[in-house]
This record gives structure tokens, C-alpha cells and sequence, in this order.
């Protein structure tokens, strides 16, 4: 039994450090074009984009980006209500006329979370810290952001 859990384990940090090498930023993105993309599949849609700022260089924003395409419950929830994108910021393209449109987001840190209505207006900005936990995501705070930013409840919400 002990060899059966001790395999799960080095299996389980073998895939963990192959996601960290995994590189889910593309730099040679122009991320205007990329954003401008997302709110027209948006648009198509009916949902908001959701853009995750940050970089490969990013511990955090890696782990989030896993943590968004492993959760069962986040899964359904991104493909439901939003289009989600990586907005590259590096020292090889910082991408510096969209960091303007979507606010200068890196003033929270990174990864940060823009949320772009179906117009392609920046309507929210969610620093990641509070939706952090130990040496990873919370479960039920991703699910309140994703639910309250959702164009549902932003749009019942203006009524």
C-alpha cells in the first residue's frame, strides 16, 4: 500500500512540475488583436471575456491557469460565462498598449483577472491574491468572482 501511494505521489508531482513547464503565455501574441478577438467571440456568445494578465515567468499565474482548466466546477463555469484568454506581460513583449486598455492591471500584481464586457469594456479588475490559498486557489472564492462578474449578474444587477 505504501508503494501504491507513494507512485500516486511522484506521479502526481511529475504532472504538477510538467504544468509548471508549460508555458501558457504566448509572447509573440499581440494581445489588442487577441482581446479584440475574444470580445467578438464574446459578442457571438453572449458572455464576457476573461482576461488572466500575467506571464510564464509566473508561478501563480500558472497555477491558476491550471487550477481554471482542472476544476470541474471553475471549468463550467469559465466555459459558460466567459471567453479566457492569457494576456502575456513580460520583459519580451509587455504588450504595453493593452495593459493601457485594460487599466495598467499590473498595479495588483499577477496574475490579475480583467473582466471585459460583451462590448470589449473593461468592467471589473480582481486582484488574485484574495482568491488564494495555501500553495494554491480556493475553490469557493474563484466561484463568487466567476459568479459575480458573469454578464447574468452584472446586467441583472443594472436593471
Amino acid at each position: 500500500m505504501k508503494k501504491f501511494f507513494l507512485s500516486l505521489l511522484l506521479s502526481l508531482c511529475a504532472a504538477s512540475a510538467a504544468f509548471a513547464q508549460q508555458k501558457v503565455y504566448d509572447e509573440s501574441l499581440d494581445a489588442m488583436e487577441q482581446i479584440r478577438n475574444a470580445v467578438a467571440e464574446a459578442k457571438a456568445s453572449n458572455r464576457y471575456v476573461m482576461c488572466q494578465v500575467g506571464g510564464n515567468w509566473c508561478p501563480w499565474c500558472l497555477r491558476f491557469a491550471q487550477f481554471a482548466t482542472t476544476d470541474s466546477l471553475v471549468v463550467t463555469l469559465m466555459q459558460k460565462d466567459y471567453v479566457y484568454i492569457h494576456v502575456n506581460y513580460s520583459k519580451a513583449n509587455k504588450n504595453l498598449e493593452a495593459m493601457r486598455f485594460l487599466g495598467n492591471p499590473g498595479r495588483f500584481g499577477y496574475p490579475v483577472f480583467v473582466v471585459l464586457n460583451s462590448e470589449g469594456t473593461p468592467i471589473h479588475i480582481q486582484e488574485s491574491e484574495s482568491l488564494e490559498e495555501g500553495t494554491g486557489y480556493n475553490r469557493k472564492r474563484v466561484e463568487k468572482f466567476l459568479r459575480l462578474w458573469n454578464k447574468q449578474s452584472v446586467e441583472t444587477e443594472a436593471k
